[in-house]
This record gives structure tokens, C-alpha cells and sequence, in this order.
């Protein structure tokens, strides 16, 4: 287990130590007796791959004496690792986030990919929530719902406690309309429809369907936020339910491989459905995809990702350093007269209209 930001008498900060260096202390459970402490620290951060793992212990791992401790050291149970770390440099990420609807009680921005929505351990400023608190000082903005970092697109904010709880009522319920009936019945519907463009490797079939295919956190996985697929009747199973419809296919002109833009209309709101359903539903992953891609290493390609240090080979493989989904539209009731709806479009961003425009048709 560990803590993080302590500083009291307990630990005395060594010298030599940046005063501005950010601590977790580590207690090691007596099942990790004997294990390196690089290897302590990777299981402790699962997210973190073996080599920045020693990378830290390197620049920063401490007994509680104040002595130096290298990678390679043995622990004992119930012993201590004080993790003494510099503030994450956070990368130079694009912050613009264009307003493609305002009124005063709803704001509908652009989300750039890369971008996280919420700060973490990692992402403190550059975040959705840091910038428009910047950008908008003294404003009530609640976010409304998530997207992934690397997804780009539509993302929803209420500018009122009564607008917040209004659509996240409808979210909470699941009470989510497929634009396909929104577009059939705009002034009858009452829920929330959102539509999601995506970039496959291959082509799914049929061209068009249903995907009903329940979801649940992967318990087994170190790291701790995969999803895989799951029976209806598991204890933490989740519904999953996506509409799509292949709107074009292509290949590519060097190696011949088949690709997909495929538009999914969600009919719940769950963590990386439509990620999962393409992927392991359909076996057509989205390009770019480090977590559920074609790939055998997939955590490792992902920890890789999250220490910023892919290399070229990734890279290549990837095809796209970020997964190519895009929040592209999105309507609801608006919460001062239910009887009317507002849509909300982003189109294709540039990298993934580049990346289509790239490839032949099929």
C-alpha cells in the first residue's frame, strides 16, 4: 500500500533531496518479502513500466534511515520505501478547446485528443477542467459525462447545479436514445444520444448492427482500468449495447490491409464500450488502440505510452500515436424546455481525416 504527500516527523527528508520533491511512502505487504524493489515499486504503480520503475528508484529511493536504496535490493515484510519524486513534467499537450454550442445553461466544447478531462497524478494544468477555470474564472462548469485522453470530440459541461442534475439524471438512468430514433422522432425523445466515429482495422460484419455484449472491469489485470468481456449474470457485469453502421472502407496502398470508419451510436455509457465491443465483439480493433489492440505486449505498450517513451517500432505498429475515436455528435433535451433538442456536431478531426484520406478505397 502506499501514501502520497506525506511529510511529518516520521521521515525526515534526506539531504540532498529537492525540497519541492513530491513523496509516497510504500509499505510492503509480507507476500512481497524478498522481492527487488524495482519490482516492489512496479507492482505498487501498475501503470508504470519495469524501466521507469528503476529509473525512479534510481533517482530517489530511500529506507527510512535516510540510506540509499538501489533496484536490486531485497525487502522485508512491513518495510518501508520512501519514493521521493520531481513534479511530472506534463507534456506540451494542445489546449484549445473550440465552443460549439453555449446558452446559459449548457457549454459544448471541442476536446482536442491527448487532453485528459479530470487532473490526475500525472496531468495537474493541462486538463479540460484546468483550462476552462483559467480561461473562465469564477464560473460554475460541471463536467456532464467522460471521454478517454486520447479521444477527442464533443464533451458536455453544465454552466448549473439545476442543468448538471438534469443530464446527468438522464445519464445515471442510462436513458440514452440512438441517433438513429433521434433523428426519426427528435421532439419525442427524452434521453441523450451520442455518436462516436471510430477507425478500424478491418472491416466489420455485417456492415451494419447491434452489438449487445455486457462488460466488466478486468480484476485480473495489473492495470487495473482494461475492461473485458463478460457474462449478464457476473455480479459486476454492466449491459453494453452499441449501434453501428460502416460508413466507407479502404486499404492500404503499401501493405494492403482493410480499414473500416465506422459511426457507433451508443445505447449505454460504459467504460471503453465501444473500444471493447469493435476489438473483441467484432475482432476489429481501432486503430491506434494500445490497450485493446492487436498486440501481445498491450500493458506494456500502454505503460510505455504513459512514461512518454514509445519508440519507433510503436509507433509503426500503432499507426496512429493516439486511438482513432472521435466524439462527433451529440443530442439532448434542452433542460429549460424538454421539448426541444440540441445537437451539437464536430467533425473528423485533422489527424484522423488525414489518416483516412491516406488509405485507397477499397
Amino acid at each position: 500500500m502506499r501514501e502520497r504527500g506525506v511529510e511529518d516527523d516520521r521521515y525526515a527528508r534526506p539531504e540532498g533531496v529537492d525540497p519541492e520533491a513530491l513523496l509516497t511512502v510504500i509499505r510492503v505487504p509480507r507476500e512481497w518479502a524478498r522481492w527487488r524493489v524495482d519490482r516492489v515499486v512496479h507492482a505498487t504503480f501498475p501503470r508504470m513500466s519495469r524501466t521507469r520503475a528503476q529509473q525512479v528508484v534510481s533517482a530517489g529511493a530511500y529506507a527510512p534511515s535516510g540510506r540509499r536504496l538501489r533496484s536490486n535490493d531485497r525487502v522485508q515484510p512491513d518495510a518501508v520505501i520512501l519514493l521521493y519524486r520531481a513534479p511530472w513534467e506534463e507534456p506540451d499537450l494542445p489546449t484549445d478547446c473550440p465552443v460549439l454550442y453555449e446558452d446559459e445553461q449548457l457549454i459544448v466544447i471541442d476536446k482536442p485528443p491527448g487532453l485528459p478531462v479530470h487532473p490526475t497524478a500525472r496531468y495537474r494544468h493541462r486538463t479540460v477542467t484546468a483550462v476552462l477555470k483559467a480561461a473562465r474564472p469564477g464560473e460554475f462548469l460541471a463536467l456532464c459525462h467522460r471521454i478517454d485522453r486520447e479521444t477527442s470530440g464533443v464533451l458536455l459541461l453544465a454552466k448549473t447545479p439545476g442543468a448538471e442534475r438534469f443530464v446527468k439524471l438522464r445519464l445515471e438512468r442510462h436513458v440514452l436514445d440512438t441517433l438513429a430514433a433521434a433523428d426519426a422522432a427528435a421532439g419525442e425523445l427524452h434521453g441523450v444520444a451520442k455518436r462516436y466515429l471510430a477507425i478500424t482495422w478491418g472491416v466489420p460484419e455485417p456492415v451494419q448492427g447491434r452489438i449487445e455484449q455486457a462488460l466488466a472491469l478486468d480484476e485480473s489485470n495489473p492495470l487495473k482500468l482494461k475492461m473485458r468481456l463478460a457474462s449478464p449474470d457476473e455480479p459486476t457485469a454492466q449491459p453494453a449495447a452499441t449501434r453501428y453502421t460502416v460508413l466507407g472502407a479502404r486499404v492500404h496502398p503499401a501493405t494492403g490491409r482493410r480499414y473500416a470508419l465506422v459511426a457507433c451510436d451508443l445505447e449505454s455509457g460504459r467504460q471503453h464500450q465501444i473500444r471493447m465491443h469493435l476489438a473483441f465483439v467484432k475482432g476489429t480493433p481501432i486503430v491506434g488502440d494500445k490497450l485493446y489492440g492487436p498486440f501481445e505486449d498491450a500493458d506494456d505498450l500502454f505503460r510505455r505510452s504513459a512514461d512518454q517513451a514509445l519508440t519507433e517500432g510503436d509507433l509503426a505498429r500503432l499507426e496512429l500515436p493516439r486511438h482513432a475515436l472521435h466524439a462527433t455528435r451529440m443530442a439532448l433535451p434542452d433542460p429549460t424546455s424538454p421539448r426541444r433538442r440540441i445537437e451539437v456536431v464536430s467533425p473528423l478531426p485533422r489527424d484522423l481525416a488525414a489518416f483516412w484520406d491516406g488509405l485507397h478505397e477499397a
